[in-house]
């Protein structure tokens, strides 16, 4: 697998993706956003766009995360996480964050070093950052953030996934 990042924004390159394989497609194809790929024999299956957060300039915000809909689950997500945020680190940024929806993505977030920090966008979404040194008491405030999803009308995987999840440790950032 390789993981490439494509350009930094404001001056991203446009990305098209198979919006049958991909989901937010149409996302990756403004210029505005930097964007990260990860390839397997050349061929992506998976991509990140990301832009700097408009009053922090410290601050670098994951917009879009998606993997290739016959790959998930193998951790080239988290993988490709990782690299764009040792990328990020790199170039001076103290800190990343990203919103999710799922409790897949949330927990593919944890498993990149990321955590929940208790907050919620205003469409629903759990905010998580990198570091995580300033989040207190690391396993409640992972069960709070799959609490939120309990909560929620969700599919049968989902609800099995959160099942199994249930009074556990969040899981090891995979470095």
């Amino acid at each position: 697998m390789e993981y490439d990042l494509l350009g930094w924004p404001p001056d991203g390159p446009k990305l098209r993706l198979d919006y049958k394989r991909f989901s937010y497609a149409g996302k990756f194809v403004m210029t505005n956003t930097g964007k990260a790929v990860a390839r397997d024999d050349g061929t992506i299956v998976a991509a990140v766009a990301f832009n700097e957060d408009r009053t922090d300039a410290g601050t670098l915000w994951l917009r879009y995360v998606t993997v290739d809909h016959e790959r998930r689950g193998e951790g080239i997500g988290p993988a490709l996480l990782r690299h764009v945020r040792d990328r990020a680190v790199e170039r001076g940024y103290d800190r990343l964050r990203i919103a999710v929806n799922n409790p897949f993505a949330y927990e593919a977030l944890y498993r990149a070093g990321f955590g929940y920090t208790g907050e919620t966008t205003g469409i629903a979404e759990l905010v998580l950052e990198y570091p995580t040194a300033a989040i207190e008491n690391p396993r409640e405030r992972y069960q709070a953030g799959l609490e939120q999803f309990r909560e929620r009308d969700l599919s049968e995987d989902e609800d099995g996934f959160l099942e199994s999840r249930r009074d556990s440790e969040p899981p090891e950032s995979e470095s």
